[in-house]
């Protein structure tokens, strides 16, 4: 990938364009938080080629969901699990919506 590659790419949600650092400093939270909810599975960050963990747009408004929960009093484990199950419900509403307008249409859905 070239340098002029990665700038078309910071549109991409999905890019890993900040490092730990950079986004311990966006999120206000600390490089050890980051490293928590990583270790809880919430997040994966990528790894650049020489082993720094890199996070996306995606991954911080994620981390930063957790960091709300925290700052509320809730336990790093249990946000992480309560944003998991969050994520899951939007994904079976979303699964729902799809399986209604396709009965509604008379057509097959893509998730039959």
């Amino acid at each position: 990938m070239t340098a002029d590659d990665s700038y078309d790419r910071l549109d991409d949600d999905d890019f890993p364009a900040y490092t730990m650092g950079r986004a311990a400093e966006m999120l206000g939270t600390t490089q050890g938080f980051l490293r928590a909810i990583g270790e809880a599975r919430l997040i994966t960050p990528l790894r650049s080629k020489g082993g720094h963990r890199r996070y996306s747009r995606y991954q911080l408004r994620i981390a930063a969901r957790a960091r709300e929960l925290v700052d509320q009093g809730t336990p790093i484990e249990a946000a992480c699990r309560i944003i998991i199950l969050e994520d899951q419900l939007e994904e079976a509403r979303r699964i729902n919506a799809e399986y209604r307008r396709a009965a509604e249409s008379g057509k097959p859905t893509a998730a039959s």
